[in-house]
């Protein structure tokens, strides 16, 4: 498929949130070129035509929280101090592709370490290597008590996927360098985490002044800017500060929940990583100190989330895929799912949360997420019925067609990596010996 071609019999699911439909999906070029409901609208079509009876048809995946160059570090040690640029880069192009076999045709990657991510959008938009469409952020934004890596975090410059800033100067310096560079958003991690905290969620490390300087020069420049709130002070004050996107929200109270639908400001709760390791935490051997602080986060938050989404908030799914806990390609579905099962949604609303309103990550309202006439052709074609069950999204063996920019993907699946890099995880001798 490639070009001009009709995918006939379709169960369509058009991302807008109206129920499912019998459809052919005609696609002309890298456009959707109609969805015609009768069969003798394909008279006279001269486009190949494809036979989907009994699939569905739904817009690709947008993953509105990725995080593509990091390569699932088991922790902030492995991932601040073993990543090598070069090698980083490469390896960010290989689990691109497997993201985009999983359905997902585009992702917000939402901070990156070193100039990764705008590189490696470069490359996909130019055809150079295969991977979902992107919309890149630079190095996250942070104040020396930022971040959720505690100590790890350096008083003054650059680490992982950070950038620290001291001062006003600086904090512009900054932004306008990441803009300069080609950035599509601009990352702050409002708050973080820092040893012997007493208080939920995490600290708000950014006074509102700073913030309000930091929106006002990227906006001045054209350029959106999304923040990293866990804890409602950090929220209201970054949401009157002029951010244009939220990433987690928790602990958001009522006066929060009033700015979020008066301005209008999408939010992106991105239970997944949290999701994921309340449920294999055994498997992972990770600390039940974790896991009891994650289930106490979704527990504490559903209620009020569940509120903002009836009140017209609109919510994003992203994955935070990039982690151990969370594996390119595997877990692009799961937010919605987590939607369902803790926030009530329909699959329906959460279908439209992974497509649709997704596409605002992307800042291409107009152009994706939708099947409608003069959308990109990025399409996801499943053997199943995901406004009954999301999870099928997850079934690999359940994709038929991936479909980007009008042209079918080759599913084949990427090589298996043989080995990890040298250097590249913690350490060769990071084993605990147990003496006998």
């Amino acid at each position: 498929m490639d070009g001009d071609f009709i995918l006939k019999n379709a169960s369509v699911v058009d991302g807008s949130g109206t129920s499912s439909y019998f459809g052919h999906v005609h696609v002309s070029g890298n456009k959707i070129e109609a969805i015609y409901t009768e069969d003798s609208e394909l008279l006279n079509q001269t486009a190949e035509i494809v036979d989907v009876s009994g699939q569905t048809v739904m817009p690709g995946l947008i993953d509105a929280h990725c995080h593509i160059s990091f390569d699932e570090p088991v922790s902030n040690d492995e991932l601040f101090f073993h990543r090598r640029e070069g090698l980083a880069s490469i390896i960010a192009g290989t689990n691109a592709l497997k993201v985009l076999q999983s359905g997902v045709t585009s992702f917000f990657d939402a901070d990156s370490l070193y100039n990764v991510g705008v590189d490696l959008r470069d490359a996909i938009e130019s055809g150079i290597i295969p991977g979902p469409r992107m919309a890149v952020g630079g190095n996250a934004l942070l104040t020396s008590a930022g971040g959720t890596a505690g100590r790890l975090i350096p008083d003054e410059g650059k680490r992982g996927y950070g950038a620290v800033v001291t001062n006003r100067d600086e904090i512009v310096l900054e932004i306008r360098r990441q803009i300069k560079m080609g950035v599509d958003w601009i990352k702050i991690h409002v708050t973080g985490m820092v040893p012997r905290q007493d208080s939920e969620g995490e600290l708000q490390a950014w006074s509102f002044e700073e913030l309000k300087l930091a929106c006002d020069t990227a906006h001045e420049l054209g350029i959106p800017v999304v923040g990293h709130c866990r804890g409602a002070a950090s929220l209201k004050d970054a949401v009157l500060a002029g951010m244009d996107m939220i990433l987690h929200g928790t602990y958001m109270d009522e006066e929060g929940l009033e700015l979020m639908v008066e301005k209008n400001v999408p939010l992106v709760p991105t239970f997944t990583f949290q999701a994921n390791l309340i449920d294999y935490a055994d498997q992972m051997d990770a600390s039940k100190d974790y896991k009891e602080i994650f289930e106490k986060e979704i527990q504490d938050n559903v209620g009020m989330f569940r509120k903002a989404f009836d009140a017209g908030v609109p919510f994003l799914c992203g994955s935070e895929s990039g982690f151990s806990v969370t594996p390119y390609g595997d877990w692009h579905y799961r937010e919605l799912e987590v939607f369902v099962d803790k926030l009530d949604m329909t699959p329906l609303e959460a279908i439209t949360c992974a497509t649709k309103n997704a596409a605002v990550a992307m800042r291409k309202e107009n152009e994706l997420g939708l099947i409608s006439p003069g959308y990109k052709a990025d399409l996801l074609v499943i053997d199943g019925d995901p406004t009954k069950d999301v999870t099928v999204l997850g079934k690999k063996e359940l994709i038929k067609y991936v479909i980007q920019d009008g042209k079918e993907v080759d599913l084949t699946p990427a090589k298996e990596r043989i080995k990890d890099p040298a250097g590249w995880r913690i350490s060769s001798y990071s084993g605990k010996i147990l003496k006998k």
